[in-house]
């Protein structure tokens, strides 16, 4: 019988530690290291029920991949329930998931103690990015504190430590001028997985990576757990990377986010009646009002400001144009020129896109339509993109098939042969697959 072990979680400090004990036959999709996730305030205090659920949160999809059991000693009762409806949610999107229980030797409703006066009950994962942003907009009056992960865009190692600094110092700077408080999370967890594997197993089934297609919104929200009980958090907010009307397969939707819950937060997926366009007109609003110099950070290359040149970037300063802002004063550096490499890039498929961009460039196409072009270059793109077929643009924009195989060989390779081939696999990986961030 397939089977995940949650042991008992630790705490020194600020840092949480929680081993896993696989069954045999799961062994692969883990790397043997534990789970640990470090907070910016003690979490001493937080019950074991609560402590658990970041390690839940992020093992329990890949248990449902195999129709595995869980098991734990202690656990929040309503995070469990939660867990049962964010289940049935990828059972009903996915075929390929079995399901599986979760065993504990006991459920507990735990009070959060009661935060100071002056502390914001509402908290949103946030980049920085349109999305963030956007929900941060929605929900300014609520003053609620911006929560930053590093674990997923960004790696826990040597490798990522300058990338999470310049995110740290961008979101502490938003916050700063805005009075906000912030929460910095710092995460193993797709090391503790071995997200290669799942990648090379389960990408035949998802369009994005394992983590954005299934994982993600389950488990970012879950990683927030420890920090929202210390803190009082009552409503924690994710921002919607899609929109009503987009039925794609994806790990953060409102049938996923909504859902998930522990004593004391509930959260919710936010912005999910706007669409990307839509959402950059409420920034606009918002920089004419309050925040004329407000620099967003959306770029898939680099995180001390944008490349200007990769396809968010690109689509990203597209869209402020059609919001009526000019790109260049909100960290893009972006010219009518650049209208003539966007459309070469989509054609030659130098960018490897998924559903999502298809459908997010429809957006920007419908407003198109609506406005009226201010240059030559303009025009042109305007109507190439008005008659261009994003559907095939997106499907000879796949990766190589070099990499298509080496993945199905990985998948199909016995655990030992896999581990050698890991660090090429690895590199693959990174190269090609980065997770789509907010």
């Amino acid at each position: 019988m397939s089977s995940i072990v949650i042991e008992r979680p630790t705490v020194e400090g600020t840092t949480l530690e929680c081993d896993v004990r696989p069954s045999a036959d799961l062994a692969r999709f883990f790397t043997g290291k534990p789970f640990t996730t470090s907070y910016d305030r003690s979490i001493e205090d937080v019950p074991e029920s609560v402590l658990v659920i970041p390690v839940l949160a992020n093992v329990c999809p890949v248990a449902w991949a195999n129709g595995a059991d869980v098991y734990v000693d202690d656990v929040d009762a309503t995070f469990a329930r939660a867990l049962e409806d964010v289940k049935a949610s990828l059972l009903e999107m996915y075929d390929f998931l079995e399901g599986g229980t979760l065993y504990a030797k006991e459920t507990t409703e735990s009070e959060p103690p009661e935060r100071a006066t002056d502390a914001s009950d509402s908290a949103l994962l946030f980049t920085g990015g349109v999305d963030s942003t956007s929900s941060y907009v929605r929900h300014r009056e609520e003053s609620p504190t911006l929560v930053s992960i590093r674990g997923w865009t960004i790696s826990p190692g040597d490798s990522g430590e300058t990338d999470w600094q310049h995110l740290q110092n961008r979101v502490s700077g938003f916050a700063d001028e805005r009075d906000l408080e912030t929460a910095f999370i710092e995460t193993n967890t797709l090391e503790a997985l071995d997200h290669a594997m799942l990648l090379a197993h389960y990408k035949r089934f998802v369009d994005g990576a394992w983590y954005s297609s299934v994982g993600h919104g389950l488990g970012l929200l879950g990683l927030c757990a420890p920090m929202a009980y210390a803190r009082g958090i009552e409503d924690l907010y994710v921002a919607a990377t899609h929109w009503d009307g987009i039925d794609l397969e994806w790990g953060s939707r409102p049938d996923i986010d909504d859902y998930v819950r522990w004593s004391g937060t509930r959260c919710h997926h936010d912005a999910y009646e706007l669409t990307r366009q839509e959402r950059l007109d409420a920034i606009a609003d918002y920089v004419e009002t309050d925040a004329p110099d407000l620099q967003l950070q959306t770029c898939n290359v680099r995180m001390d400001g944008n490349c200007g040149e990769c396809e968010k970037c690109y689509r990203t300063a597209v869209g402020l144009r059609l919001s009526g802002l000019e790109p260049s004063d909100h960290g893009y550096d972006f010219s009518d020129t650049e209208y003539a490499a966007i459309r070469t890039a989509l054609e030659e498929g130098q960018w490897v896109l998924g559903q999502d961009e298809r459908y997010m460039w429809e957006d920007i196409r419908d407003r198109v339509r609506e406005t009226e072009p201010d240059s030559p270059e303009e025009e042109s793109f305007f109507e190439w993109l008005d008659g261009a077929d994003l559907e095939a643009l997106v499907d000879n924009s796949e990766p190589p098939l070099s990499h298509r195989l080496f993945r199905a060989g990985a998948r199909n390779a016995p655990t030992p042969v896999y581990n050698a081939a890991y660090p090429v696999l690895k590199s693959a990986k990174g190269r090609l697959d980065r997770v789509r961030g907010r």
